[in-house]
């Protein structure tokens, strides 16, 4: 099993309301948004907005605003550096990785997503470290033990081998050299968004369909 010096589990944090330039009242801010969009110019727009759009809605309903913020596109491959985490205070790309998708979720895509237990795939949705946020589409990570962790499959000469990189169990594994860094990034109830063109998902997700 591993250590917990290698691992972020993605449960529940206590909520509270703080100020934040990045977060005011209503919609994110458009310059937050620019400036983000600008550091990472391969991220899709219609990703970050959801991240942005599911992290005002819960600071609008009370949640703690984050310091950092990771999303994962899983509409790119898995060979492609697909998850970025960005430093929100000071509006700047701080980490831009690969990293796995569940074993059962997809090949070299990621198609297929679950929040059931045994069912090895990926979740969709807003994460508050440490918990996914979201009923029906994420709320089971605890249960189903989706953690941030390092594994050797998470490396680019895996897809010279096999046309992709390894997957997982779920988790949205990363490099060794690297898992340090995301686990210190996200540490403390930062926020994390898994996005992908997913229909029902974009039609019941409550953080993106905000009240």
């Amino acid at each position: 099993m591993l250590t917990y010096l290698r691992r972020l589990l993605l449960t529940t944090a206590t909520l509270v309301v703080v100020s934040s330039p990045a977060f005011a009242a209503g919609k994110p801010s458009p310059v937050l948004f620019t400036s983000l969009a600008h550091a990472a110019p391969e991220l899709n727009p219609q990703a970050l907005k959801g991240a942005l759009s599911a992290m005002q809605c819960a600071v609008n309903n009370g949640a703690r605003p984050s310091r950092h913020l990771a999303i994962i596109d899983y509409s790119q491959p898995s060979t492609a550096r697909r998850l970025w985490i960005f430093d929100l205070n000071r509006k700047k790309l701080v980490l831009r990785d690969l990293v796995a998708h569940g074993s059962n979720s997809g090949e070299n895509f990621a198609t297929q997503f679950s929040n059931r237990e045994g069912s090895y795939q990926s979740s969709l949705g807003l994460f508050r470290t440490q918990d996914g946020l979201e009923p029906g589409f994420n709320d089971l990570a605890r249960d189903r033990a989706i953690v941030i962790h390092a594994a050797d499959y998470v490396n680019p000469l895996w897809s010279k081998r096999q046309g992709r990189i390894g997957r997982s169990q779920g988790c949205p594994a990363v490099r060794p050299q690297v898992a340090k860094q995301v686990i210190d990034k996200l540490k403390d109830g930062q926020f994390m968004f898994s996005w992908y063109p997913d229909q029902r998902w974009l039609k019941s997700s409550p953080y993106l369909n905000c009240q």
